[in-house]
């Protein structure tokens, strides 16, 4: 893994495209915070006029314009400002979950399934958007408040040194208190996310395991797990703040109180003639306005500390390893399937492999079958094929060419994928089955949807194919999806096409139909699919027996049933299962 990016440079990067926003954002927050001191500066100006019995109103209302022109002036430049570090977080926010998503589609398959739902789900939604809040406002405002404060400590200076320390008396007793505040920070928070990342996932696992824990009874169990993290979060969130609460008001009560330090100074050097009234005034007027600012600034610690941890974890994702890419790419020649030498772990373990030197040809334009027991890999071995996951040691190679120099998007072309899940995209059926091929017509649209045997019921839907399917997703049943999955697989009409055990969820009456849709689609085609049911599998050219981490038997079913071995024991299991019923 590549070493870890500092969180600020890698923001810097998301925001390499807004660079002229942001640099325009600073800048008019500069103009708006010395627009910001002109008023101060203009009533000095009308107090030092009336303390001199200056009443010439056409001067006063000279300053009072001045002073309303630039308070105009500051309010447009805050505007300007803030509208373009809000344009500019958005967009930064865009780019982060743009290349979130590039880089899912980058990983390895078992990369992403080993993070849980609500883990992603955390980063991609909530870690990203409290970005957007205190960068929108950070931009213009740490650079404002800074300035600002900054500006105000130099002036006061210039009129008199000694009443610009005066303005500081409080800040070491407010500095001791942010000191301790801060103690132990970002330990607490490191705990504090856990805990909430902890909440988000069984919030997630709570919701999408409903229904199995209403048929299971384990409501009560289901639920105080969901509660127990609610709690644990609630507890960490105010044990933090119990712990700080006495700090943050001493800092607080503190801070503000400028006229501590500024009045009996200022009061002692009007005594002995060394201020006038109306640098006293104006100092008291500034002094206050200071205070703000600060605040405002110290307000931003937890809002930066937010920023960091989410750019920290977007960065730990976006720094995954990837699946390795060719420099060159080459063409296959044919479609013939190779497995050299083939070992698979899903974390990349030598020691424990799912499987080891596999090695067997699939020949061009045959049915060859691959079944075994539950957890000897038939499923990953049709996922490394379409390179869910790279192999561990060995090669895949098609048509003579490893698998990782094809291009991926020519490897996707060439390898046509149902598996035992079903997903649909929120989209109308007709743009679930056009994933296949976008280029499809309406009409082939329909007939892949006949030859799936899915036509009939869509057309009875509302809008027929135009219907979207999250608007009856519920009331589809698993047959159903799957019909529709393997409509979209046939508008594909890849070359090679694997089969996850592709009707496990039809009916008995559909299935017989789709096995002669299957049969028509797969002709002249490479074909493989992983079966369960034996009896789908028997007029396969080549069935290949998965067991103990190898390759047990492999040949037709005529010549494996004569072994007397494996096969024949699990083609007798088979057979039993099919003649079982409840009333055996």
């Amino acid at each position: 893994m590549e070493p870890q990016e500092h969180w600020i440079k890698s923001l810097m990067t998301f925001a390499k495209d807004s660079k002229f926003k942001i640099i325009s954002s600073v800048l008019l927050s500069i103009i708006s915070v010395f627009s910001g001191l002109v008023p101060y500066w203009a009533v000095y100006k009308i107090v030092f006029l009336m303390i001199n019995g200056h009443k010439e109103l056409n001067h006063i209302i000279f300053y009072i314009i001045i002073a309303i022109l630039a308070y105009i002036l500051q309010v447009i430049c805050f505007g300007c400002s803030t509208m373009l570090s809000h344009v500019t977080a958005y967009d930064i926010l865009s780019n982060i979950r743009k290349q979130l998503a590039r880089k899912l589609m980058r990983l390895p398959l078992g990369v992403v399934e080993s993070k849980k739902i609500g883990e992603l789900k955390n980063i991609f939604v909530d870690k990203v958007e409290t970005i957007e809040l205190p960068l929108a406002h950070m931009i213009p405002e740490i650079i404002g408040n800074l300035l600002f404060s900054i500006s105000i400590f130099v002036y006061i200076i210039i009129i008199d040194w000694r009443m610009a320390c005066a303005m500081l008396i409080t800040i070491p007793i407010s500095f001791f208190a942010f000191k301790k505040l801060m103690s132990g920070f970002n330990e607490t928070y490191e705990e504090q996310m856990a805990s909430n990342n902890y909440m988000n996932s069984a919030i997630v696992e709570y919701i999408e395991g409903i229904e199995v824990i209403k048929t299971f009874n384990q409501s009560h169990n289901s639920y105080k797990k969901y509660k127990d993290a609610v709690n644990d979060y609630k507890t960490h969130t105010l044990n933090w703040f119990k712990s700080t609460w006495g700090y943050m008001n001493l800092g607080a009560s503190v801070l503000p109180s400028t006229f501590l330090g500024i009045l009996p100074v200022g009061m002692y050097l009007i005594s002995i003639n060394q201020l006038t009234y109306a640098e006293f005034f104006i100092c008291l007027a500034l002094s206050l306005g200071v205070i703000a600012p600060i605040k405002n600034f110290t307000n931003y610690v937890n809002q930066i500390k937010s920023i960091q941890y989410a750019i920290t974890e977007v960065h730990q994702v976006l720094n995954l390893e990837e699946m390795e890419i060719s420099k060159q790419f080459k063409a296959p020649q044919n479609t013939e399937i190779t497995f050299k030498d083939v070992g698979f772990s899903y974390f990349n373990d030598r020691n424990n492999l799912i499987f080891n030197h596999l090695k067997f040809d699939i020949p061009e334009k045959t049915f060859t079958a691959i079944v075994g027991a539950s957890g000897s890999g038939k499923s990953t071995i049709a996922k490394l094929l379409s390179r869910f996951w790279d192999v561990t040691v060995g090669e895949i190679q098609i048509g003579g060419v490893n698998i990782k120099d094809i291009d991926p998007k020519r490897l996707n072309d060439l390898v046509g994928f149902v598996g035992q899940d079903n997903f649909l995209l929120n989209l109308t059926f007709k743009e679930n089955i056009k994933l296949g091929n976008p280029e499809a017509t309406d009409e082939e649209v329909e007939n892949a949807a006949k030859l799936a045997q899915c036509h009939a019921f869509i057309k009875k839907l509302p809008d027929g194919y135009d219907t979207n399917v999250g608007s009856v997703g519920d009331k589809l049943s698993g047959g159903e999806k799957q019909r529709v999955t393997i409509a979209r697989m046939i508008l594909k009409n890849a070359p090679i096409i694997v089969l996850d055990e592709a009707t496990a969820y039809v009916d008995p009456d559909n299935e017989q139909k789709i096995q002669e849709a299957l049969n028509a689609l797969t002709r002249d085609k490479t074909l493989i699919v992983i079966a369960h049911r034996l009896s789908t599998i028997k007029k396969a050219d080549q069935i290949i027996v998965l067991g103990n981490h190898q390759i047990l038997e492999k040949g037709d079913h005529k010549t494996l049933m004569e072994l007397n071995g494996n096969y024949k024991r699990m083609w007798g299991i088979h057979m039993d299962a099919k003649n079982w019923g409840v009333s055996s």
